[in-house]
């Protein structure tokens, strides 16, 4: 504390700092000692204060933006869960879903876009105005106490603050601010070019409603199509990371509610803010249906575009879209939290774990490698003898053999891949020797392991051969396929001793995996199968054929008669009329194909099938 005559031998113009912030400066005076304070008391122990509380894990990881919603972004949430509610086909797969992805990629672009918000008088923002450069602030005395505060303001205090720990040791919140800008009100960080891999990955499986007409198919691409979209938005590199992003995505819109409250418009001079935009709105909604109607009953072929456009207006359809709209806006904006202040997930990782002794590993691994050494060798007999050996040594049918033990190979390829995470986890690799027994037992196991998933690929393709192909069988045929990448991943990542660039990798073979499966057309690949294997046997599952997708009748349509009209008839009957919101690829070849050579069979002639072609 310096006092008056300090003030007065430096010839420095004293600056008297009023209660409200305001700087005042005062003329010097020369000989007047200012008031030092109350002495403190004697036997009195001063506060030390409570020790602040730790920061909670979504504190440190999650902390949130600190500056309210930008109404752009408001805007655009409600524009695009509007136009999903309206364009989802919530009955079958259709254009509407792809149009419904794409325009919530818009407002989330929009959402993780930076920017940089001006000063509030329309200037470029700096540094805030202050006395001039070695001017004293003397803070107003209290009134009524006569207890003045510390007096004057020391150079470079104001940046000591500003970046001095506080009582925890962290440092202080607008350090914080300063060292992360990301995190600083009214910027969003750029996305790393992982996100926005899964957000390309995310808009691709969502396409696959409008080419393949399958829904079992669709439904898959749509749960794909959740895990990378939490992905792009949320981010997440690690298995921890991931399995946080999952469970903090159902959090965000709820924590996203006070956040765009605060972004609300407040109301202007001219009135509310709100009450005028819904004011156009409804202006705009009244121009359109006048102009709309008009113009509907002027041409046919405007009204029948704008009716397929339009859905049925009633009661019913009106609750439902506010419902889906009101649904898909809050998960909206809660991904446009997260973009605004995304979660710090990517470097978080389990503890690491006790690791156990050499000898409590490498027997058990060594006694599996033995193991699976003894099935490879027998199941390299079986591929090389032929069925000849074995029928002559299990009594079986080739088929009988394919599907006996294939669910059991899926299996142990599954939990191969737990035993090799676990060892990864608690075998130890500190020495020279570690390592080698690591690389050693682990590589043998995977390597074998190989041979096992390929064992279980050529049992599945004996047993379609003798019982036809079914989704099912693809479908497991398709994983197989996928845990032997996995497989060969692992062999890497076991040989370079790091597989911190695996779990990415896995979700990504998944997804790569299923839209392969979709490339492919599974539904017309099965029927192909079947009707190649009925021109071969004469054998053919038309019952089964005929709940398959509308893809499936270009490859149906070159079965003879009868057999092409029960096998497309009930295709045929199923198939319904789409619209703009409804178009797909795969029924539009259908309708045109059918539309060529109608179905002539019915439901008499159809039930009794000879023995050969069931």
């Amino acid at each position: 504390m310096i006092d008056g005559k300090a003030a007065a031998g430096t010839g420095q113009q004293v600056v008297v700092a009023d209660g409200g912030g305001q700087v005042a400066p005062g003329p010097p005076q020369p000989g007047v000692r200012p008031q030092t304070g109350v002495p403190p008391q004697t036997g009195v122990r001063p506060q030390t204060g409570m020790r602040p509380r730790p920061p909670s894990f979504l504190e440190q990881r999650w902390p949130g933006p600190n500056g309210p919603a930008r109404p752009v972004v408001l805007g655009a949430v409600a524009v695009a869960a509007g136009v999903a509610a309206f364009f989802v086909p919530f009955d079958r797969p259709g254009l509407g879903w792809l149009v419904a992805v794409l325009a919530a990629t818009a407002a989330l672009v929009t959402a993780g876009t930076r920017h940089r918000d001006p000063a509030p008088d329309g200037s470029t923002p700096g540094p805030a105005s202050g006395p001039p450069p070695g001017t004293m602030v003397l803070p107003e005395a209290t009134a009524g106490t006569g207890v003045s505060p510390e007096t004057t303001t020391r150079p470079g205090a104001a940046a000591g603050s500003a970046s001095r720990p506080d009582a925890t040791g962290a440092p202080g919140r607008a350090a914080d601010q300063a060292a992360a800008p990301g995190r600083a009100e009214g910027r969003a960080p750029r996305l790393a070019p992982g996100r926005l891999v899964w957000a390309v990955a995310t808009i691709a499986l969502v396409s696959v409603g409008y080419v393949r007409a399958a829904g079992w198919l669709f439904v898959l691409c749509l749960l794909a199509a959740v895990v990378t979209g939490v992905l792009a938005v949320v981010g997440g590199r690690t298995p921890l990371g991931m399995l946080t992003a999952a469970w903090i995505t159902p959090a965000a819109p709820f924590r996203a509610l006070p956040w765009a409250g605060r972004g609300l418009p407040r109301s202007g001079p001219g009135g509310s803010t709100v009450g005028r935009g819904l004011a156009t709105v409804a202006a705009s909604v009244a121009l359109l249906l006048v102009f709309g109607l008009l113009f509907s009953s002027a041409d046919a072929v405007f009204a029948d575009l704008v009716t397929g456009l339009l859905p049925e207006v009633s009661v019913g359809a009106t609750i439902g879209w506010l419902f889906r709209c009101a649904l898909i806006g809050g998960g909206l904006l809660g991904a446009a939290y997260l973009l605004a202040a995304p979660a710090d997930l990517d470097g978080l990782r389990a503890a690491p774990a006790q690791p156990v002794r050499r000898l409590e590993w490498v027997v058990p691994l060594a006694l599996l490698d033995a193991l699976f050494a003894a099935f490879v060798l027998v199941q390299l007999t079986v591929l090389f003898g032929g069925s000849a050996h074995v029928l002559r040594t299990a009594g079986l049918s080739y088929a009988q053999y394919g599907r006996g033990g294939f669910w059991q190979l899926l299996a142990v390829a599954a939990l191969t891949l737990l035993v090799i995470a676990g060892a990864t986890r608690w075998a130890p690799r500190t020495t020279r020797a570690d390592r080698l027994l690591f690389r050693l037992l682990l590589g043998t196991l995977t390597a074998l392991s190989l041979v096992v998933v390929v064992s279980a690929l050529h049992r599945m393709q004996v047993y379609a051969d003798a019982y036809g192909a079914t989704r099912l069988r693809l479908m497991v045929a398709a994983v197989e396929l996928w845990l032997g990448v996995l497989f060969v991943l692992v062999g890497v990542a076991v040989v370079r001793l790091r597989a911190n660039w695996l779990p990415p990798l896995v979700v990504g073979t998944a997804v790569l995996a299923l839209l392969g499966l979709a490339a492919v057309n599974p539904d017309r690949l099965i029927a192909e199968r079947n009707v190649d294997r009925y021109r071969l046997t004469g054998m053919i599952d038309v019952q089964y054929a005929s709940r398959l997708s509308a893809d499936a009748v270009p490859a149906l349509d070159r079965l003879p008669e009868p057999l092409r009209s029960c096998a497309l008839r009930n295709i045929a009957l199923d198939l319904p009329v789409d619209h703009v919101r409804t178009a797909n690829l795969g029924r539009a070849a259908a309708r045109d194909l059918l539309d060529l050579s109608p179905t002539g069979a019915t439901a008499l002639s159809c039930p009794t099938l000879p023995p050969r072609v069931r």
